[in-house]
């Protein structure tokens, strides 16, 4: 089978150094920073910022209205859904046993309006609640249920405080 060239919506805006594999969809109103790699099978949404220097390894969704700062790594098999908000220097892993043992590659869903502290680190196959914040430098081996934040490393999940109970505000 061929490979299709990129489908990029209007109004995008994609800064030097930037490369976008075959077999990618992208959306209207797609912004990038400079040298940001998107590789093959991946989808991306409307009104979608990706920093400078991210990589996204492909076979990815990530929704609509979609924040991802600068130097983010997001692994092959992550679905990230709308409205979610990642923070400078995030590290996703989608490999539980490295080289060790076969393990189909899961990396994380991180749900609706999710919230994610700079330089978190995630082992694979996390989930994410809906709204759940995450802590900058926190490092994350389990999933964080619907409106919980994670803090800590490891992280400790806690209820989050009612203040913070509602969706980003990304547009």
């Amino acid at each position: 089978m061929q490979s299709k060239t990129p489908i990029i919506g209007k109004n995008a805006l994609i800064r030097s150094n930037s490369i976008i594999y075959n077999d990618v969809e992208i959306g209207n109103n797609f912004k990038t920073g400079h040298g940001v790699t998107i590789r093959e099978k991946t989808n991306i949404g409307d009104n979608v910022l990706i920093g400078t220097n991210t990589i996204i390894e492909g076979h990815c969704s990530i929704g609509d209205n979609v924040s991802i700062q600068s130097n983010v790594y997001i692994p092959t098999n992550t679905v990230i859904e709308d409205y979610v908000f990642i923070g400078p220097c995030a590290c996703f892993t989608n490999d539980k046993y490295p080289i060790r043992v076969d393990f189909e590659l899961k990396g994380p869903v991180i749900k609706k309006g999710a919230s994610i502290g700079a330089n978190s680190t995630f082992l694979s196959n996390i989930e994410i609640g809906e709204g759940a914040m995450v802590a900058a430098g926190a490092i994350v081996t389990n999933d964080i249920p619907d409106y919980f934040l994670a803090i800590g490393a490891p992280a400790r999940i806690k209820p989050l405080p009612k203040y913070l109970k509602k969706l980003n505000k990304i547009n």
